[in-house]
C-alpha cells in the first residue's frame, strides 16, 4: 500500500508541472537550485516531443521527416501530425501563433503546389491523396510507394486541425483556412473505391490498386469519417456499414471489446476525434464507445505484458505496451530452449485477433493511449524515463522502441534504437494534449467536415448532440 501511496503522489506532482518547467528543481550543493532534465515531467515530456516537429522539418517544403537522426524521406502522416503539433506548442507556449501560423502555412502552401498526376515519378501524389513517402530534397514520390489512402487521411487530419485553430481575420489566417479546404476538397475519396464498395489501401501508376482494403476494426475509423465529411468527393452512404462488417468483438486477457493488436489502431482516429459519449450502430448494440473500447485495449494490451507468456525481459506492470515501431531484427535464436525470431520495423501487438510480440517494448504505445488509462500509462512512462535515461530518452524525448531480451550483437544491456520516428512521436503529444486539456478534440468537434462525417456515418449523442 505504501508503494502504491508513493507511485500515485508522484504521478499527481509530474502532471502538475508548470509549462516550460523542464524537470524538478534540485539542490545545486551551494544553496541554489537547477534544473533536473532528467526527472519526468509531462511538459517535459511534451517539449522535448514537440520539438522533432519543429526542428527537424525539411528546410525548403517543411515536410516532417519519417525518422531522426537517420535520414532517409519524409511521411506525409507525420506531416499531419507535425500540424497538429504546432497547435500544442503555441497552447504550451513553445512558439508563439505568429511562428506556428508562419510555419504552417509554409508548409499547406508546398503540399498545394506539388505536383499531382498519375506518372511514375516528378509527382507528390494524385487525385489528391499523396505519396505514403516524399523524397527530402523535392518533396516527391520515394521510389515506388504506394499512393496512401490511410497516410493521406492522417495528413488531412493535421490540416483541418489548423483549419479549426487559426480563426482570426488576418491575411496570414484566412489564407491558412483557405488552403486547408483547396487541400482536403481536392481529395478524391470516392476514386479509391474497390470492387466492393470499400476504400483499397494504396495504389500505384503501374499496377494499379492493391488488394489490401479498409475493412473491419483498425486505425482507419478517421479516414472513412473525412471520406464521409467531404462535400466534393464524399464516400456513399454505405461506406461505414461495409467498413464494419470486419469488426471482431471478443474476450482477450479479461476484457471484452472490438479488438485489434497493435496499440496505433487505437490510437491515431482518437487523436482527433472524441468518441466518448457518442455511439454508431455497432457501438449501440454493445452499449459501449470507441473511446471506452481503447481504454479495454490499452488494459488489455497491459495485462498481456504483465502475464509475459514469451517471458521477455523488462516486462511489468510499469513497463509495457506493444504496437507498431522499429525493433532489432535480423535473428533467428534461441533462449532458453525457445525459438525466437526478433523483428526489425514491425506491428507488434496483442488481442484475441493474434499476438506478435518478440521483447520489443515502444513508448509511444503507453504515450499514445494516456487519455484512455492515465494512471497506468502515466506509470509506465515515468517508470521508463527515469530507469533507463541515458538509453531510451534524448534530445526528442524517448527513442522509438526498445529490446531487453535482445543481448546479442554487442548489446549487452539490451538493444535500444537510436531514431525517433515521426508516426510515433505524434500520439505521444497530441494524446497527452489531450488529456490534459482536450484542445485537439474540442478543435475537431468543431470542424464541420469532421461533424458532417459522423453524422453520415451514423453517430450520435455526446457532444455531437449540442
Amino acid at each position: 500500500m505504501r508503494a502504491l501511496a508513493v507511485l500515485l503522489l508522484a504521478l499527481l506532482t509530474t502532471c502538475q508541472s508548470p509549462p516550460g518547467g523542464g524537470g524538478r528543481a534540485v539542490s545545486d550543493g551551494a544553496g541554489g537550485t537547477v534544473t533536473d532534465t532528467t526527472a519526468f515531467s509531462i511538459d517535459e515530456l511534451q517539449r522535448r516531443t514537440f520539438n522533432y516537429f519543429w526542428e527537424t522539418a525539411l528546410p525548403g517544403n517543411y515536410q516532417i521527416p519519417d525518422r531522426w537522426p537517420t535520414e532517409n524521406f519524409s511521411s506525409i502522416a507525420a506531416t499531419g501530425f507535425g500540424l497538429t503539433s504546432y497547435l500544442v506548442g503555441v497552447e504550451r507556449g513553445y512558439v508563439t501563433r505568429d511562428e506556428a501560423a508562419e510555419r504552417t502555412l509554409l508548409t499547406l502552401e508546398q503540399l498545394w503546389t506539388l505536383p499531382q498526376g498519375p506518372a511514375m515519378t516528378g509527382v507528390a501524389g494524385y487525385k489528391g491523396f499523396f505519396y505514403h513517402f516524399l523524397t527530402n530534397d523535392q518533396a516527391l514520390r520515394f521510389k515506388e510507394v504506394e499512393l496512401s489512402t490511410i497516410d493521406t487521411g492522417l495528413l488531412m487530419a493535421g490540416i483541418l486541425s489548423a483549419q479549426s485553430y487559426f480563426d482570426a481575420d488576418t491575411d496570414r489566417e484566412r489564407r491558412i483556412r483557405e488552403l486547408a479546404d483547396q487541400l482536403y476538397r481536392r481529395v478524391e475519396w470516392d476514386w479509391s473505391l474497390n470492387d466492393e464498395g470499400r476504400m483499397s489501401m494504396g495504389w500505384r501508376p503501374d499496377r494499379k490498386f492493391i488488394p489490401a482494403q479498409w475493412k473491419g476494426y483498425n486505425e482507419a475509423m478517421i479516414l472513412l469519417v473525412l471520406g464521409l465529411g467531404s462535400p466534393t468527393h464524399p464516400l456513399p452512404d454505405d461506406a461505414w456499414q461495409r467498413w464494419t462488417d470486419g469488426y471482431e468483438w471478443a474476450d482477450f486477457q479479461g476484457y471484452e471489446h472490438l479488438n485489434f493488436s497493435p496499440l496505433f489502431g487505437h490510437q491515431y482516429s482518437q487523436m482527433y476525434i472524441d468518441f466518448r459519449g457518442i455511439q454508431d450502430d455497432y457501438m449501440r448494440e454493445h452499449d459501449s464507445d470507441y473511446f471506452e473500447n481503447s481504454r479495454l485495449a490499452t488494459l488489455a494490451n497491459r495485462a498481456y505484458c504483465i502475464d509475459n507468456p514469451g517471458e521477455f525481459a523488462g516486462y511489468g506492470p510499469r513497463q509495457w505496451g506493444l504496437t507498431a515501431c522499429d525493433g532489432p531484427g535480423g535473428l533467428d535464436t534461441v533462449i532458453d530452449g525457445r525459438p525466437l525470431k526478433f523483428f526489425g520495423y514491425r506491428a507488434r501487438g496483442a488481442s484475441a485477433r493474434h499476438v506478435v510480440d518478440d521483447g520489443t517494448i515502444a513508448p509511444t504505445a503507453a504515450g499514445g493511449s494516456v487519455p484512455f488509462a492515465p494512471e497506468e500509462c502515466l506509470a509506465a512512462l515515468e517508470h521508463m524515463w527515469t530507469t533507463q535515461y541515458d538509453s531510451l530518452v534524448g534530445r526528442y524525448g524517448f527513442r522509438d522502441a526498445f529490446n531487453p531480451t535482445y543481448t546479442f550483437d554487442g548489446h549487452t544491456g539490451g538493444w535500444y534504437d537510436i531514431d525517433y520516428l515521426g508516426i510515433d512521436q505524434g500520439p505521444i503529444l497530441i494524446q497527452l494534449e489531450n488529456h490534459r486539456s482536450e484542445l485537439v478534440w474540442k478543435l475537431m468537434a468543431k470542424n464541420p467536415y469532421i461533424r458532417r462525417g459522423l453524422e453520415r456515418a451514423g453517430f450520435t449523442g455526446g457532444w455531437l448532440a449540442d
